[in-house]
């Protein structure tokens, strides 16, 4: 056996290093300081069927130094689950085998790397979804040394010590050299240990090229009850070849033809190793609870409620008719609401902590092992774990985000607690869905709908209670939108959402007292936008559109609309956006609304403005030189 791993030990090294020179770019050394490790991990410890790569009593891997996918490439040849011919088409435009994992093109792997410092809580992810669903698999993330300045290793250090994860096994490759200078910690892995050790870790320094340490490592790993275990490897970046062996510059270098056949001969050779991985034993999730049909829950029109308490009740909804349905918050349930799930169920709620980082990949790590996984927290911290947001996209999962206390109508907590980017940045990713309802009726049924939906989902929920618009029965189609007031006398079109809805439909009362009548939209749908419903608007209300927002004017609902008239032909509507353009303060929701200028008196002003300096009167006949404005054209 000592034979057979050493044998297969070099051939990863060798094929990490064919690979990348066939590509003429990756990550060569990277791997070779992990080879030793993986070669002992899957002939030896991990169970897994590769015709099966989701089946859920699968060990879970996650690369989470994610430019080292060459060795993990060379292990899957090894297995039998790509061949050579597949392998040396690494980073090639159309491959499988891209420059990082990808989950997309790949189903070997659960999850997309290469953004540092994700794979852990990913990994948190697994190891509770296996203890949830009472399965006995085993989930190893692999982490570079470099990786462990990121915060988010140490968020997810922390919750895996919190929840005793014994079926979670990290691997610390400890190789001393990053991309440009020597890593913070070196070799010094009884810093490493320390730290691992304080957040309840049992903790291990292993030689990284020392196939019985390795071996010895991973048994006692295994055999651990009550914690998780953190091994720290001591290896050599681009150990195998004298050349580059613990040599700084040869990051991300592959190297040229000629090194490369010096670097296989000093390896002694090509080889063709072939191993077999140990498949599972079959087993398929028990002690979930029963499902059941959804009970949505309902409002009166005309009483008011907020909708982050109706996001709070519709999650306690799916919860009970869905026993895939977990939800995660960040130490703020009681203002989410999420913490009405949490009493009905309790072992499918997890608390997070002020954690949001590890929260989001926490809940990928969950969802791509099927689990429809909830998120929330105050909006604007969602922004401080976008990059776990955009790639949560990227590895191909559906999560379910709620962002509560958003815009300037938060009042007295002040612009620190005021979410104005979160929907320029939730729209910014890739296939996302964004909500943004007006009541509680709305709330619940785009949550129903919500969890159907494949991606990143964001639903934008108001701290304010706000009158109910809308009966239960009404239906809100994604990608659709509500017209609440309309005639054929409209001189104007006002477009708002959330909070703003309410001001518009204050506003409306207000013009129309004044014999002017306007159109207004409930723009619920912000991604995807109903393009059909806002270009009649334009088309049949002279043209003119008012888009309102509590947020920044830049990325949110006026761009939302902006983009419905691209390749428009016909003659584009002048659109006039009020947003917040200055930075809020502390105040009462109404007087912050004022003072940003986006309240029904603002809106009133806008809309007289815009009618006024049109060249047509309110009926759309063009106005003398003279007009009953009160003003010439000019």
């Amino acid at each position: 056996m000592a034979d057979t791993l050493a044998d297969l030990a070099a051939q990863l090294r060798i094929d990490s290093i064919r690979c990348t020179t066939a590509a003429g770019s990756g990550h060569p050394s990277s791997s070779m300081s992990a080879a030793d490790i993986l070669a002992v991990l899957f002939q030896k410890y991990l169970r897994f069927d590769f015709q099966q790569p989701k089946a859920p009593h699968n060990d879970r891997f996650v690369l989470s130094k994610g430019h080292a996918c060459p060795v993990l490439y060379s292990a899957f040849k090894a297995a039998g689950a790509i061949d050579d011919k597949e392998l040396l088409t690494l980073r090639q435009f159309g491959s499988r085998l891209e420059g990082h994992p990808n989950p997309h093109v790949l189903p070997l792997v659960d999850v997309a790397t290469g953004s540092l410092g994700q794979g852990l809580a990913i990994g948190v992810g697994m190891a509770l979804t296996a203890r949830l669903d009472q399965l006995p698999f085993r989930t190893y993330v692999m982490m570079g040394d470099s990786e462990t300045a990121e915060g988010s290793v140490w968020e997810a250090f922390d919750k895996a010590g919190h929840y005793k994860l014994d079926n979670l096994c990290a691997l610390i490759d400890m190789n001393r050299l990053g991309q440009s200078t020597q890593t913070e910690l070196g070799w010094n892995a009884e810093a490493y240990l320390a730290r691992a050790r304080a957040f309840g870790w049992h903790a291990v320094a292993v030689d990284g090229h020392d196939l019985g340490a390795i071996d010895r490592a991973f048994a006692e790993a295994q055999g651990k009850k009550g914690q998780p275990t953190c091994l720290v490897f001591k290896t050599e970046k681009g150990h195998g070849y004298s050349l580059i062996a613990n040599k700084d510059g040869w990051h991300g270098k592959p190297l040229p033809e000629d090194k490369a056949k010096e670097a296989i001969q000093e390896l002694g050779g090509l080889r063709d190793v072939r191993i077999q991985v140990k498949k599972p034993e079959a087993k398929k999730p028990s002690g979930q609870d029963a499902a059941a049909p959804l009970k949505l829950p309902t409002y009166e029109v005309g009483q008011k409620e907020a909708t982050r308490k109706a996001y709070g009740d519709a999650l306690l909804a799916l919860g009970n008719a869905r026993p895939d349905v977990v939800a995660l918050d960040a130490e703020v349930s009681n203002s989410t609401y999420s913490q009405e799930f949490k009493k009905a169920h309790p072992q499918r709620y997890f608390e997070m902590y002020i954690a949001e980082q590890n929260m989001v990949s926490t809940a990928v790590g969950m969802a791509v092992l099927g689990k429809r996984a909830f998120v929330s927290t105050f909006a604007a911290f969602l922004s401080r774990a976008y990059d776990q947001i955009r790639m949560a996209a990227i590895s191909n999962a559906t999560v379910h985000l709620c962002g509560s206390h958003a815009g300037v109508s938060i009042g007295e907590d002040g612009p620190s607690q005021m979410a104005l980017e979160d929907l320029a940045m939730m729209r910014a990713v890739g296939g996302s869905t964004v909500v943004y309802p007006s009541d509680a009726n709305q709330t619940a049924k785009l949550l129903a709908q919500l969890v159907e939906r494949k991606g990143i989902t964001y639903l934008r929920s108001t701290r304010e209670k706000t009158p109910v618009l809308y009966p239960a029965s009404e239906e809100f189609p994604i990608g659709g939108s509500k017209v609440l007031r309309q005639s054929d006398q409209d001189v104007a079109t006002v477009v708002a959402a959330g909070i703003t809805l309410h001001e518009a439909l204050k506003a409306y009362e207000l013009l129309k007292q004044d014999g002017v009548l306007v159109r207004v939209i409930d723009l619920y749908s912000v991604k995807p936008v109903d393009v059909k419903t806002l270009r009649k608007a334009a088309r049949e209300a002279q043209g003119r559109l008012v888009v309102v927002e509590d947020h920044w004017a830049e990325g949110g609902l006026g761009d939302a609309v902006l983009e419905a008239f691209t390749g428009e032909r016909e003659q584009l509507p002048t659109v006039v956006r009020l947003a917040v353009k200055k930075l809020p303060g502390s105040g009462k929701p109404a007087e912050l609304l004022s003072a940003a200028g986006i309240d029904a008196e603002h809106i009133v002003d806008s809309v007289t403005s815009l009618v006024e300096d049109s060249p047509l009167d309110t009926e759309g006949r063009e106005k003398p030189e003279e007009g009953t404005w009160g003003h010439t054209n000019a």
